[in-house]
This record gives structure tokens, sequence and C-alpha cells, in this order.
């Protein structure tokens, strides 16, 4: 007789076999897509979702906005301030003046590695609190102010 496959406990057992390969391979940053774990291991995305977060409550991952789940390993420091706020920063990390042009979405994209609606969302952020000009077709973002450490981007 075949065994049947029980959807009790389907996804703590997904769960056990990413976290062996998050102990096996050192290198591993982030989580295979969601995508990916649902055509291996022929579940739904709820399914693959609950061994996402059965992870994340064993403090070995957790979710990135506009990107991959990030696979979290004891001794890492992540920066985990707002996009915005890390954006902001690179006006006087890159000693850009008012008026400089700023860099470009696909720049930050690549520096951040997020997710172009990610990146846009933290530039509005940005422009609302009067640090950058408006960006548009065609048209490149400037600085039109330097931040100070007392900005707050989060709204």
């Amino acid at each position: 007789m075949s065994e049947q496959i029980s959807p009790r406990g389907t996804f703590l057992k997904i769960a056990e076999r990413l976290k062996a390969q998050i102990i096996d391979d050192v290198s591993m940053a982030e989580l295979p897509s969601l995508a990916e774990v649902m055509a291996e291991y022929a579940v739904s995305r709820g399914l693959a979702l609950r061994a996402f977060k059965a992870l994340q409550q064993e403090g070995l991952a957790e979710p990135v906005p506009g990107a991959r789940w990030r696979v979290l390993r004891e001794g890492q420091h992540e920066d985990r301030r707002p996009l915005a706020e890390k954006i902001a920063e690179l006006i006087t990390a890159e000693g850009l003046e008012v008026g400089a042009p700023f860099l470009s979405e696909g720049k930050l994209i690549a520096r951040f590695k997020v997710s172009r609606p990610t990146i846009s969302k933290a530039l509005t952020q940005l422009e609302a609190a009067g640090l950058l000009t408006e960006g548009g077709q065609g048209k490149r973002r400037a600085v039109r102010a330097l931040p100070s450490q007392q900005e707050d981007l989060k709204s």
C-alpha cells in the first residue's frame, strides 16, 4: 500500500528541508521563491508561505518587501532601517550637493537588491519629505535638500 500524503504537517516538513539546506549551504542568502517551493513540493502558495513563516518563527528567515525571503544567520548584522532612510543616507555618503543629479532607479535597484516598485515607493517618500525633486518619464531626480538626523521618512 502506498503512503498517503497528509496535508497536516506538510509545511513543517518543507520547513525542515529548507532549514537543512540553510544549515548545509552557508552561502545561501535567500530562500527559494514561493513559486519554486510550490513546484518542487507540489503544494499551494498558502502552504509554502506557512513553511516560510515557520522558518521566520525559528529566526532563520525574514520577509523582504519586494524581494525574496532573506536567510538570517547568527553574527550577521542586517540594516533593518526603512529603505527611504538608507537611500537618503546616500545623499550624504555620495557627497551630493543641492541640485546634484541623484542616482537612477536602476542603480538603486542594483545596490539595494529590491524591486522597482519598492525603490519607487521609497523615492516617492523622499520626494514628499522634500529631499529629492520629482522624477518622471525621462526626467532625472535631483537633490532638493540635504537630509538631517531629525527627519522622519517613515510616513
